[in-house]
């Protein structure tokens, strides 16, 4: 296959459009998740959130309004992330009845739900959002009827319960070890009209975790982050009194009625000063009226949206798919932990083949980084590098642990990132084995599955060429990077010509038995030339001096050649394959060292053909991979396809799965998410190349990030690109379209 020809694009070629505000609105409104009739149970609930807290929202046929509220910080001691509970907001007469007209709009543009019922003539409306800039969930209901109301508090966990059977894949850490419990919630005496709840961890896994995993030692060095862990809120509404500890009701009919729902997570040393907690915030952010709230949200939600976007005008699944996977990623994207893979902070009671409460979750509260990684490489292009910044922390934090973990294994400096992990950085249990007197997992999909640290490396150097933020480099891409190197130069031994031997290895989880499997060295030499790339002023010359070695000690990547074609392996050697993965494409994503902007381009093409795993849907590569080799058609296919494969048992159109995983699927929706934009748009060192695998017979208006601080946007129309504006205007030279005079 050849390159398509390609032109640059000239300054005096062009009119700068993009897309005016009206316009902008337009499209976003299109968009919006529409439903006419209430909603059977939670399988019908809507998402939002302000990237921290977060609710399902939905009006059953009896005209209750129902939500879960989640948030990112929920961890429970067994290490699993729980709701903080469901409201059930009641009214009298009904929000809805028979033959009222009915409608729920997720407004995308303002960041709010907003419900309306209307039956002869008078009108009742529901407007809920939870504020952007503050831990608030406001629920503002108005009638043209007097109404009573009541908000009643719904907890399941009451009392202590074991986790059995397939209920325990939530705690999958745990599996196998000592019997686990769910400890129950603590509603509190209702007071001042207000009810009030929380959750408290008063015993963890942590210290057995340690423990089991021959690293008792440091639990002093590094505290329990489980224990003592409180979470919960409180809810007010002006006009309404303490039925009992669970329910609020009006005094008397009204006709406006303001709910809202404080949320407050932190690890306390006493049950007091969590209140006190609780209280602080809820004083601060009844500080700023309500009006300057919500403009101050809105303003939020207009500047996130404005950020970038992928409209394509004769392809509405593929943008709805594209928008909607952008909000739910947004609703979660911004706490003190990353967003979970498998299911977000979306779960809900009952999914799937399951008859489970809303905090089940298959695969559990550990961080797999294969999965966890997904959602983070669509936020370079779209521009959200605030929500990057959980993914880096927790790396950061966990960062003292990991050194002193290889300082206890293997006796030397560095770290690895192991593929399963506790926030805090260790194994899951049942991974690492109970009864493991060894180092090495008793999982053997894991066992030598240390590849996490090249990928989230690659991943943070990308992240600085397109902020320049110097300031991360020193703080986060550094400390990291350096030691995960460090780690691969002081572990493997070199041969009789100098090279390192990576074995034991594995490529992927899915070649348990490898040799210099192809993901470590592409990715290693990927990282290294990053480094070595890097501004000196911000790194050192023993520094430099280590990467240029290394890289130079790196063996050639594993090749075959068959009939005068050459295609790249897993592994130089490689055996007992286990599961689905196509190790060797990693050369293509995420590591980009063969695209179609590289040489080589017939080798990795040969590769893509002979891969053994063809497929799309879930965490599966291939629609990215087909985009970054310029394979137009089968990158389109796969995108089109995973659009349409939404959770049948699921009514929001973006909750996918479970696939691999559980609902809503984060893979699925940003596997798409990045497929669609490297069909758009792929930049390779300072150049950025427009319409790389883009279908001539699909139009689509589009704002993207690019390195070096740059913003492209445009339209395409027919095949071409008739609108651009990039900006800073000095980059415009290095734009290059693709396939277009």
């Amino acid at each position: 296959m050849r390159i398509k020809k390609i032109s640059r694009i000239r300054p005096i070629s062009l009119i700068i459009l993009g897309l005016t505000a009206n316009l902008w609105g337009a499209a976003m409104n299109e968009h919006n998740v529409v439903w006419d009739t209430p909603s059977k149970d939670e399988h019908g609930s809507m998402p939002i959130g302000n990237g921290d807290l977060a609710a399902n929202v939905w009006v059953e046929p009896n005209g209750d309004l129902v939500f879960y509220i989640s948030k990112s910080d929920a961890w429970s001691g067994n290490g699993r992330l729980l709701k903080l509970g469901r409201v059930r907001v009641r009214t009298e007469p009904a929000f809805f009845s028979s033959g009222a007209t009915f409608k729920q709009e997720l407004d995308l543009e303002t960041g709010t739900i907003q419900i309306q019922s209307i039956i002869n003539n008078k009108t009742s409306t529901i407007s809920f959002w939870i504020d952007a800039n503050r831990p608030v969930i406001h629920v503002e209901c108005d009638s043209d009827l007097p109404m009573k109301a009541a908000a009643t508090l719904e907890m399941w966990r009451t009392t202590p319960r074991k986790i059995v059977g397939q209920e325990m894949h939530s705690a999958r850490g745990l599996m196998k070890g000592p019997e686990v419990y769910m400890e129950p919630d603590t509603i509190l005496p209702a007071k001042k009209n207000t009810l009030r709840w929380y959750h408290r961890n008063q015993k963890t896994c942590y210290n057995i975790t340690l423990e089991k995993q021959h690293l008792g030692h440091l639990i002093e060095k590094h505290p329990d982050p489980l224990m003592n862990k409180t979470f919960g809120g409180v809810i007010e509404a002006e006009g309404m009194i303490s039925k009992d500890d669970k329910t609020l009701e009006t005094e008397n009919s009204v006709k406006h009625l303001h709910l809202k729902v404080y949320a407050f997570s932190e690890q306390s040393e006493t049950v007091a000063k969590w209140e006190n907690g609780l209280e602080d915030l809820r004083a601060d952010a009844d500080k700023v009226s309500l009006k300057i709230a919500r403009k101050e949200h809105e303003s939020y939600w207009q500047e996130f949206w404005d950020r970038s976007w992928v409209f394509v005008s004769n392809q509405p699944v593929v943008t709805r798919a594209y928008v909607l996977q952008h909000w739910i990623q947004a609703c979660a994207g911004r706490g003190k932990h990353p967003i979970k893979f498998n299911g977000s902070l979306f779960t809900v009671a009952g999914s799937d083949k399951g008859a489970w409460d809303a905090d089940y979750r298959r695969w559990g509260g550990c961080y797999w980084f294969q999965n966890t990684r997904l959602p983070y490489w669509s936020m370079l292009n779209s521009g959200d590098f605030d929500q990057m910044e959980p993914f880096w922390k927790m790396y950061r934090d966990a960062l003292p642990l990991l050194k002193d973990r290889v300082k206890k294994y293997y006796n030397h400096d560095g770290i690895f990132c192991s593929e399963t992990m506790y926030f805090w950085g260790t194994y899951a249990n049942t991974d690492f084995g109970w009864k493991n007197k060894g180092l090495h997992t008793q999982n053997a999909y894991v066992r030598y599955y240390w590849d996490s640290g090249n990928e989230l490396s690659m991943m943070m150097l990308d992240y600085y060429h397109y902020t320049q933020d110097a300031e991360f480099v020193k703080t986060t891409l550094l400390p990291i990077a350096d030691a995960v190197v460090t780690f691969y130069d002081q572990h493997y031994k070199r041969n009789a010509e100098g090279e390192i031997h990576f074995t034991p290895a594995m490529s992927l989880e899915t070649w348990h038995v490898a040799e210099d499997p192809l993901p470590i060295i592409v990715g290693l030499n990927s990282v290294l030339s990053g480094l070595i790339d890097l501004p000196e002023n911000l790194t050192t010359e023993a520094q430099r001096k280590l990467w240029l070695r290394l890289r130079c000690e790196l063996p050639e990547l594993p090749m075959k050649t068959e009939n005068g074609k050459t295609r790249l392996l897993p592994a130089r050697t490689y055996s007992r394959k286990k599961n689905t993965e196509n190790p060797e494409l990693y050369s293509v994503f995420p590591y980009r060292a063969y695209t179609m902007h590289k040489p080589d381009l017939d080798v990795a093409l040969e590769t893509w053909r002979r891969r053994l795993v063809k497929r799309t849907g879930g965490w599966t590569q291939d629609p990215i991979q087909a985009a970054l080799l310029g394979l137009t058609d089968q990158a389109k296919g796969y995108v089109v396809s995973n659009a349409k494969k939404k959770h049948s048992g699921s009514r929001f159109p973006a909750f996918w799965g479970p696939n691999f995983d559980w609902i809503p699927d984060q893979d699925h929706g940003s596997v798409t998410m990045i497929a669609l934009q490297r069909m758009l748009m792929q930049c390779e060192g300072d150049e950025i190349y427009l319409m790389p695998a883009w279908p001539k017979d699909w139009d689509v208006d589009f704002k993207l990030h690019a390195p070096l601080q740059t913003t492209v946007e445009g339209r395409v129309e027919g095949g071409k690109v008739i609108d651009l504006k990039v900006t800073p205007e000095s980059r415009r030279n290095d734009v290059i379209v693709l396939g277009q005079k």
